[in-house]
């Protein structure tokens, strides 16, 4: 009689050991033992005039803190709730708005692709190619990126589990990119709902990537206005406060002078004026973690 358990499925039991990996973004290297990478900005260029004060600011509130921040702002949200609802400026505008923050803030940028034929203008652009949740598992749109050399950061889908995702970050690294980010941004949890499943966080370092945490999207609740997405804008700062103390490697936000005045993700955005007091919270929760053996 064979009385052995059976063995644990992947990425229940504890995680097998992995390589401190890094990727390169521009300038910065990301991963342990390097400074907390920051993506952050508005959710969709609504203008050039906003997108720009949005970056100064931000520029500003972190150019005397220990973070390695990267400009975010798309040029298109493709997947909206309605079809109606506003979709950004489109390419050909979003990215020159990009190219402009890039020269005069001297900062990296990045933006999201919903499709492979925007792989390479975007990449001419943008340090780092952002790969929407949904869209986690599309082999063209992942080799496309790939292909351009540029860095890329892929969001875990709200329907994948975690250790699924190694082969997402192998379809990159088959297709020649080296410099591999994997994001936690939810899970879903019935209709119109996410949670967080803050084992995800360990879970996703068998991708030997680092690990992000996006902190305002995982409070969405898809089509929870009807018509578009809600969200719980208040638990925003406890999640990424859990996810700082776990050890991400980064975090994500949006934000936004005021976010209820946005036309996308309003309700999951921090108000730009309360960014600065958040920074500072979380950073002192990961200079405390960084002392830990």
């Amino acid at each position: 009689m064979n009385n052995k358990s059976p063995a644990p499925e992947f990425g229940v039991a504890d995680p097998p050991p992995v390589p401190n990996v890094t990727a390169a973004i521009g300038p910065y290297q990301c991963g342990p033992g390097s400074p907390l990478l920051l993506i952050a900005g508005p959710c969709v260029i609504e203008s050039e005039e906003l997108a720009l004060r949005i970056a100064g600011q931000l520029r500003e509130i972190t150019s005397s803190l220990p973070v390695q921040w990267v400009f975010k702002a798309s040029f298109d949200k493709a997947n909206r709730t309605s079809g109606a609802a506003f979709r950004g400026s489109g390419l050909e505008q979003g990215l020159r708005v990009l190219r402009r923050i890039h020269s005069e803030f001297g900062v990296p940028v990045t933006t999201d692709l919903h499709e492979s034929w925007q792989a390479a203008p975007v990449a001419e652009v943008c340090d780092l190619l952002q790969i929407p949740a949904f869209l986690c598992r599309q082999t063209d749109l992942l080799v496309a990126a790939a292909q351009t050399g540029r860095a890329v950061h892929v969001k875990k889908g709200q329907f994948v589990a975690p250790w699924d995702m190694v082969h997402v970050v192998a379809k990159l690294r088959s297709a020649g990119c080296t410099n591999v980010l994997v994001c936690e941004r939810g899970t879903f949890f019935g209709y119109g709902r996410l949670v967080n499943d803050m084992r995800a966080l360990v879970q996703l370092r068998e991708c030997a990537a680092p690990v992000i945490f996006d902190a305002t999207h995982s409070v969405q609740e898809p089509g929870g206005r009807g018509a578009s997405t809600g969200g719980q804008r208040s638990m925003v700062e406890p999640l990424a406060r859990a996810a700082t103390a776990i050890g991400i490697d980064g975090l994500f936000f949006e934000t936004h002078p005021d976010p209820d005045q946005s036309p996308s993700d309003g309700p999951n955005m921090i108000p730009l004026r309360e960014f600065p007091s958040l920074l500072h919270r979380l950073l002192a929760i990961r200079q405390l973690v960084t002392t830990f053996p």
